[in-house]
């Protein structure tokens, strides 16, 4: 099975996170690291290709230092990578990511995958639409957050939770799935994981590389965009009540004057 991984390089989300000059995520300052929620889809896709006989490519589009979520996937045990690296991709939103990741996806594949798999969000956006936009642009059909999958007879089979039920969907191969944190447990890169990543290949894309005109990407052309942001105010000092009989009127007393009762 032909299965591609998309995953993200985001900001560690341990790290003081903030805006650079332009209001787009400073990816300078602060340390980057595979999406932990992308984890788990490279975690199923290496599942499935243990299980019967599979490649696991994985793809990322982001600036030089994305080049490590690859290179963790890798070290997981995925069999190749491929880094879409051009600079007129900076500040894309989720629809010119589409773009660029459906490209990318195609031409790893050889045309079509057999199987494209993702993270419920990213950590840094948390947006959740891009493996919608990415199955339209591809014209393959899409089942998102699941907790579980198989694949058999030609189709994915998963299951959805959520507050009020479990659903079980399916849809036939080719298709683009997104899973949750629920579906697996990711694995940690063994010591010979890690030294046979280096003799892994990887290759770098630019936009011409896919046919992708700069014109449809990048911060200038894109349909949502930061217009301004705030820094977090430090954290004040909490007050001290002292309970003389009458803590539970001083408590009360305190949540309506912040409006919460």
């Amino acid at each position: 099975m032909n299965i591609v991984v998309c995953v993200k390089y985001v900001p560690d989300a341990q790290a003081d996170r903030t805006f650079s000059q332009d209001n787009t995520t400073d990816r300078t300052n602060v340390d980057g690291l595979l999406s932990e929620l992308d984890e788990y889809a490279v975690e199923e896709a290496l599942k499935l290709a243990e299980a019967g006989e599979g490649e696991v490519t994985v793809v990322t589009v982001g600036p030089d230092g994305a080049a490590e979520a690859i290179k963790k996937a890798l070290q997981m045990g995925a069999d190749k990578g491929v880094h879409v690296l051009d600079d007129a991709i900076h500040g894309s939103d989720a629809p010119a990511t589409s773009l660029v990741l459906a490209e990318a996806v195609k031409k790893a594949a050889g045309g079509s995958p057999e199987l494209v798999l993702m993270g419920l969000a990213s950590t840094d956006g948390t947006m959740s639409v891009v493996p919608a936009m990415l199955a339209e642009r591809l014209g393959l059909p899409q089942i998102t957050q699941l907790s579980s999958m198989e694949i058999a007879d030609g189709k994915v089979t998963g299951r959805r939770d959520s507050d009020a039920a479990s659903d079980t969907l399916e849809a036939p191969l080719p298709a683009v799935v997104s899973v949750t944190d629920q579906i697996n447990e990711p694995r940690y890169p063994s010591f010979k994981g890690i030294m046979a990543a280096k003799k892994k290949p990887v290759e770098t894309w630019s936009l011409a590389d896919l046919g992708v005109d700069a014109g449809q990407v990048g911060l200038d052309n894109a349909w949502t965009k930061v217009e301004s942001f705030t820094a977090r105010p430090p954290r004040e000092q909490g007050e001290i009540v002292t309970d003389e009989g009458d803590g539970g009127t001083k408590l009360a007393e305190f949540l309506a004057k912040a409006k919460l009762i």
